[in-house]
């Protein structure tokens, strides 16, 4: 159901920091994602650590490992399911996933070169289970809460 993907340079993220932000930025997006924190639900999410040598990230036009003092850029990217994404939940969402990347790095914040994209697969572009997944599918499992299976049902019917 849903993909996030943590990109940063090799060797920023250590092993108990990418344990501590498998957990939290999966809770992060789960809880609004179907409505409750739900840890049976957590099957349906995935988070990927991309580590990158200096050579292969750059930030101002410059490779990091061409820069004096290198850069502290680490990119998210959350990749969920067309659904009831209002602009006010992928907001509080971008700013929980920075907050919890902060308390990982054990920063007071997060760092202005940290950067969040959230992004919703159209209906009928998203594939699992050997062909075409549709989140009206998965509405009937029982993780979903009532009113956000009456969220998205309300989000995907078609404007007339």
């Amino acid at each position: 159901m849903t993909i996030i993907t943590v990109t940063a340079p090799a060797g920023r993220l250590g092993l108990a920091q990418r344990r501590r932000l498998a957990e939290s930025l999966t809770d992060v997006v789960l809880e609004p994602e179907i409505g409750q924190l739900l840890p049976a639900a957590r099957m349906g999410f995935q988070v990927h650590f991309h580590d990158l040598p200096a050579d292969c990230m750059a930030i101002g036009g410059r490779l990091l490992s061409d820069q004096d003092t290198p850069r502290d850029i680490i990119t998210i990217t959350i990749a969920v399911m067309n659904a009831a994404w209002p602009a006010e939940v992928r907001s509080e969402v971008i700013r929980n996933v920075l907050a919890r990347l902060a308390e990982a790095c054990d920063m007071p914040a997060p760092a202005p070169t940290w950067w969040v994209n959230f992004e919703i697969i159209e209906e009928g572009s998203w594939g699992s289970r050997g062909g075409v997944l549709s989140i009206l599918q998965l509405l009937e499992t029982g993780v979903f809460t009532p009113e956000r299976v009456n969220a998205i049902r309300a989000a995907l019917q078609p404007q007339a």
